[in-house]
């Protein structure tokens, strides 16, 4: 039983990501490279942002709200990675649409094995049965949505040149929010006092309406602009 209930999370966990990329046309225009690229590049960022320890020592010396605004810009430096991943990085001659696409993919692969792997190896084989791991299955999905709207966003901001002018500031206010999510739920949780079903239902509702603006834009920004 402990182990149906591992993999059935680890499923729930890892598996939307394979699907998605088997399931789109990334599989038929072998792209497996530019993912993994963008997740070892995600795995060098989150080493840049590993700083429990100054956080810690902060918590004597300012308020919570201002600790979390450092957060916040902290979490500016996965933009920076993205901006790596999408405009450095070398890729193979494919479009705009399956690169962001990739680079998302690969950036939500890597998030959820280096945040949710060992909790779930370790949590979801023990003896009671809990809720709280398919929770985190829902929540890596909500982020892998969210990720590939990141890219989605980042790939207008840097690689299209020509876009509509009135549509510049939604984009950049988009990837703003996206972008500072991860601060936004911790806020919910430990400032408000959101219990963690709650903050998914939040992640994945929020994920949805980022996911269909993104792709408005992305659709707008591809029509002919003069």
């Amino acid at each position: 039983m402990t182990m149906f209930h591992f993999f059935n999370c680890a499923i729930l966990t890892f598996g939307p990501h394979a699907v998605y990329y088997s399931a789109t046309p990334l599989s038929e225009y072998d792209t497996l490279g530019t993912s993994v690229k963008a997740a070892l590049v995600y795995l060098g960022t989150a080493l840049v942002k590993v700083c429990p320890a100054y956080f810690k020592l902060m918590e004597k010396f300012v308020g919570y709200t201002f600790q979390e605004l450092l957060k916040a810009l902290i979490g500016f430096i996965d933009v920076a990675g993205l901006y790596f991943a999408l405009t450095q990085l070398t890729h193979r001659n494919i479009s705009q649409n399956h690169k962001f696409q990739a680079v998302g993919l690969g950036w939500a692969f890597a998030d959820s094995v280096l945040h949710r792997l060992a909790p779930l190896w370790v949590g979801a084989r023990g003896l009671e049965f809990t809720w709280d791991y398919i929770l985190q299955g829902l929540e890596a999905n909500a982020n892998l949505v969210l990720s590939i709207s990141l890219a989605a966003l980042g790939s207008l901001i840097w690689l299209r040149k020509n876009k509509p002018k009135t549509l510049i500031p939604i984009i950049y206010a988009c990837a703003g929010i996206v972008a500072t999510m991860p601060s936004i739920t911790s806020y919910l949780r430990r400032g408000l006092g959101w219990h963690f079903p709650k903050v998914v239902g939040f992640e994945l509702f929020t994920s949805l309406v980022m996911a269909f603006i993104s792709w408005q834009l992305f659709s707008a920004c591809q029509r002919p602009y003069v």
